[in-house]
């Protein structure tokens, strides 16, 4: 029978507070704590917290409860986490009760929610361990499957994943890698270093971004329609993977258009339906043989209609920074390591690929979703200010 395999993604950047260049060599505290701030850190986790992550996680301990069947993964950065327990304890404690059930899979990936697997792979390795390292303190597990940041993939990221110990690698179904192959069938990078589950963001999209599109030809996107899409066209060694942001239920589908209610729905009809099973990315990768070899040197994402990564390097203003970023690395390793700390923690903060996400200078559909997600005005204006920081952290170094 055709398997579905739920995953979502958990993430808050720690966001820059506004930093002139006046700031510099005089101040600093680089992240955003004024709560009259609209991007004020625990503002943001608050409100999304209220909208998305608390009525999320109690439908999810309701569906656990009710229906046997009913498995899914999640990933969450170690910089979320760290929030979690600042600013809403109440959502760790959630978390944890949820994966005692023994039916929600954690999945590992960057503490920092980087870009460290194009430009320090010794830095991603580091970040990877400490990632896990904080999995199994709060959770009690040890991640075997690996889903890095925004599902960037190339194969030598795939080897070095496999290398850190993992069993799989979750990875975008992108069309110009698969040409014309499914992305409901297991896939292996080249040699058979690790199997790949791929995103099927066809299906995943008509519920994380189509699903209140008003416009859309298939809408309004019932529990029964969506099952009959999920059950009729497929093959019995067949994987649909609905892979999306945690945030889809709540804050970019709201409430009132009725997200919630359809999921609830949509899992009760799943459970009940003897035509397709719901599996863990672990279930998935052990049950499956890979029918192919998935292989791409350029690097891919689940982003933006391109499925690239000029999201976040498209443009010389996230270059500069980026390359300059990352030119650090050495100078901190040569560091006494106990007066380096904080300017590693800080370094590392800065690493989160959201920073460099505002500075996307991409217009139409994809540019409307960036500004949807950033806190400035412009990407020159989160340029300026994280270059200031970036600025203030090298005369720390130095």
């Amino acid at each position: 029978m055709p398997r579905v395999c739920w995953y979502f993604q958990i993430h808050q950047p720690w966001r820059l507070r506004p930093y002139s260049i006046f700031d510099v060599g005089n101040r600093h505290d680089y992240f955003a704590t004024d709560s009259s701030l609209d991007f004020d850190n625990e503002t943001v986790l608050k409100k999304v917290a209220d909208k998305s992550y608390r009525p999320m996680f109690a439908l999810l301990e309701e569906l656990l409860t009710e229906y046997q069947d009913f498995v899914f993964a999640l990933s969450f950065s170690g910089v979320v986490l760290e929030q979690f327990q600042e600013f809403a304890p109440d959502l760790i404690s959630s978390l944890q009760r949820m994966v005692k059930t023994q039916r929600v899979e954690l999945l590992g990936e960057t503490y920092y929610h980087s870009l460290a697997s194009l430009y320090d792979p010794p830095e991603f390795a580091d970040q990877v361990a400490l990632h896990a390292q904080t999995i199994k303190s709060l959770f009690g597990e040890k991640p075997n499957i690996f889903r890095n940041t925004e599902l960037i993939y190339t194969d030598q990221v795939a080897k070095q994943v496999g290398q850190l110990g993992f069993k799989g690698m979750l990875a975008e179904g992108a069309d110009q890698v698969l040409q014309g192959r499914s992305p409901t069938k297991l896939y292996q990078s080249p040699n058979g270093e690790l199997p790949l589950l791929l995103k099927h963001y066809q299906l995943s999209d008509d519920i994380a971004f189509r699903f209140s599109q008003r416009s859309w030809a298939s809408w309004p996107l019932t529990a029964d329609k969506f099952e009959y899409w999920l059950t009729q066209p497929f093959q019995n060694d067949d994987i649909i993977n609905l892979f999306m942001d945690f945030e889809t239920f709540g804050e970019h589908q709201w409430e009132s258009e009725g997200i919630f209610p359809f999921f609830r729905e949509l899992i009760k009809l799943l459970n009940s339906n003897q035509a397709v099973e719901m599996v863990t990315p672990t279930q998935a990768v052990t049950d499956l043989q890979p029918v192919d070899i998935f292989s791409s040197d350029t690097p891919i994402s689940w982003a933006d209609v391109d499925r690239d990564i000029t999201a976040w390097v498209g443009n010389p203003l996230q270059h500069d920074v980026i390359n300059r970023l990352y030119s650090l690395g050495d100078k901190l390793q040569h560091l006494p390591k106990d007066g380096a700390a904080s300017l590693l923690a800080d370094w590392r903060r800065l690493q989160t690929s959201d920073h460099f996400y505002y500075m996307c200078t991409k217009w139409a559909n994809d540019g409307d979703v960036h500004a949807y997600f950033s806190p400035y005005q412009t990407p020159y204006e989160a340029y300026n200010n994280y270059n200031n920081v970036l600025a203030d952290l090298l005369t720390r170094i130095e």
